[in-house]
């Protein structure tokens, strides 16, 4: 078809036209045509592939991965294996990260427990005291 202009695309697709333009400098969408004024037109593949790209960061994909998983998905012959070894250390990342928040619930725990609150000054905070002073109570996600 190509005859979405940016804006209409954004629209459709719920992104910003700025988002549009970083996509296109990073090689993830790219205009059918241009009009003889410079504008810029796409056509639906443009749509799938903004889909592709939404779907993919909702599913904690970079902009790099997504590229990644575009060129496969261009190219029917590639290995199923790819996608998998992608879709992998995608988990694992994903599974350090909650690992990583598990850790700092922990840590933010403990000092919430020694914080009265209530009562007393910022001084004598326990919280404001560990993020000024006592790393430790932050590195290794418990209390001292």
């Amino acid at each position: 078809m190509g005859n979405l202009t940016i804006g209409k695309l954004a629209r459709q697709a719920n992104v910003g036209v700025e988002t549009l333009r970083y996509y296109e400098r990073r090689g993830l969408i790219e205009p059918q045509r241009r009009t003889d004024s410079g504008y810029r037109l796409y056509d639906d593949d443009a749509g799938r592939r903004l889909q592709f790209i939404r779907r993919a960061q909702t599913l904690g994909f970079s902009l790099d991965e997504i590229a990644e998983l575009l060129s496969l998905s261009n190219q029917p012959t590639a290995s199923a294996a790819d996608v998998k070894r992608l879709a992998r250390a995608k988990i694992n990342d994903i599974e350090a990260r909650i690992r990583d928040l598990d850790r700092m619930k922990t840590a933010l725990s403990a000092l919430e427990d020694q914080c009265p609150g209530h009562a007393g000054t910022t001084a004598e905070c326990p919280i404001l005291a560990a993020l000024n002073h006592n790393a430790t109570v932050l590195a290794d996600g418990g209390a001292d």
